[in-house]
């Protein structure tokens, strides 16, 4: 618990303060005179003000932070003088210093997602497992061991990249052509998929019959005593059969050992190259509902084909560019299929959601937790863009309508969006908080 909330709170203090940072770049740029700066909300515990009379403030509430900058011309005001507050600036520098903020979520998520690129990572290789009886992946013609080499003329190096790139073709169904190596060949594959309707949690693969090969069992620790020491496992060995299985995956070597207490399983493992037959009688031990299961005493792993996924500076910016835009891309693809019903509302997610995953990154690894501080970043960089009166898009909103008509909006236009706008707010904060609260329960 702890865990989650420091890991949320870090993430979201990073993400606002770069958010506001945005503001306060833009508006010092176009000569707007910034009376505070604060991250957090309510009492400072800490604040300083600076040469230029900003005063920097780190409140006690770390929920959010803002940007206070000079609205209106002070009174007294030299008529002559620069313009130094925002409502006197020309419509251009308005909409400059609105949409910096999300745009710095943007370049923040591109830099994070750089970073990780450049630094590289070791993930599974995109080899396919057999795919599900009756599958959209079984009638096109999918074997296991096939390899995924391209998903609709984009090269796929990996099974995060092959997921990331079906991931939008499942929400909406349709024809979908993959490049396979299989025995070092390639095989073109088209792929018919029933759309899913982006049902959360729901694996884009998954749907299509389309499973990892999670590769052979793979011996770790061997408990001291146990009937894997008796008949001399050995931590790395990689089982290639066992029974009559062959080439069984982790689940059907766990299962066929549970139901095999005090019978011989003849068993064939990989140790260091040389194949070595040996046989092992699984010990008779009861399970929490009091039956007896076999047990051998082992950890297993599996022994999946990894990739390195590294590029230079200069790729890595360029990655980090791409996939931030085809991040927001699809998440504006999402909204638009909520509103027509194409989508599942359930998808919106809250703070409690967010904070779980907040916190299950951060146990994984600093590169996981840094993709989702990336993702959240494109999150909030589209949200604020939303026309939605009160967000910054919403300010933008009025601000082409300013350009287009030469003036600013009427004042009433003005007051019934922020009516609105505070209605479509609550509405959305209310669905996610409900959609919270059922994962929880669930």
């Amino acid at each position: 618990m702890i865990t989650t909330i420091l890991s949320f709170l870090f993430a979201l203090g990073v993400l606002i303060t770069f958010h506001e940072l945005g503001h306060y770049w833009a508006a010092r740029r176009c000569g707007v005179k910034v009376l505070r700066f604060s991250v957090g909300f309510g009492k400072p515990l800490w604040r300083r003000v600076d040469k230029n009379g900003t005063e920097w403030a780190v409140a006690g509430i770390p929920l959010g932070g803002y940007v206070k900058m000079l609205d209106e011309p002070e009174p007294g005001t030299d008529p002559t003088a620069p313009k130094v507050d925002f409502s006197s600036q020309p419509v251009r520098n308005r909409f400059f210093i609105v949409a910096a903020g999300p745009i710095a979520n943007f370049i923040l998520a591109a830099f994070l997602y750089a970073g990780l690129s450049w630094v590289g990572s070791e993930e599974p290789a995109p080899i396919l497992a057999a795919p599900t009886a009756n599958s959209a992946a079984q009638m096109a013609g999918i074997q296991a061991g096939d390899r995924i080499i391209s998903i609709e003329g984009q090269a796929v190096t990996s099974w995060r990249d092959a997921r990331w790139q079906m991931l939008d073709q499942s929400v909406s169904g349709g024809r979908v052509e993959l490049t396979v190596d299989r025995f070092d060949r390639k095989i073109p594959i088209t792929l018919m998929l029933p759309a899913s309707g982006a049902e959360p949690d729901t694996d884009a693969l998954a749907i299509a019959g389309m499973g990892l090969d999670t590769g052979l069992p793979q011996i770790g620790q061997v408990k001291s005593g146990s009937a894997a020491a008796a008949a001399g496992l050995q931590t790395g060995d990689i089982v290639q059969s066992i029974g009559s299985l062959q080439k069984p995956s982790v689940r059907q070597m766990i299962e066929l050992v549970q139901l095999s207490a005090g019978q011989a399983l003849p068993l064939t493992v990989n140790r260091a190259g040389a194949l070595l037959n040996l046989s092992v009688v699984p010990q008779a031990t009861p399970n929490n509902e009091g039956q007896n299961v076999g047990l051998i005493g082992v950890a297993l792993g599996s022994d999946v084909p990894m990739v390195t996924v590294q590029h230079d500076p200069l790729d890595s910016l360029w990655q980090g560019s791409v996939r931030t835009f085809e991040t927001a891309w699809f998440s504006l693809k999402m909204l638009g299929k909520m509103v027509t019903g194409a989508v599942s509302w359930k998808n919106i997610s809250g703070p409690v959601t967010i904070a779980d995953y907040a916190g299950q990154t951060a146990r994984v690894g600093l590169a996981s937790y840094i993709a989702f501080i990336a993702l959240v970043s494109v999150s909030i960089g589209v949200l604020n863009l939303l026309p939605i009166p009160m967000l910054d898009g919403g300010h933008l909103m009025f601000y082409v309508i300013e350009m287009v008509r030469g003036k600013p909006a009427p004042a009433k236009w003005l007051e019934v969006g922020q009516r609105a706008g505070a209605f479509v707010l609550a509405g959305l904060m209310t669905l996610a908080i409900f959609n919270d609260l059922t994962r929880l329960l669930s």
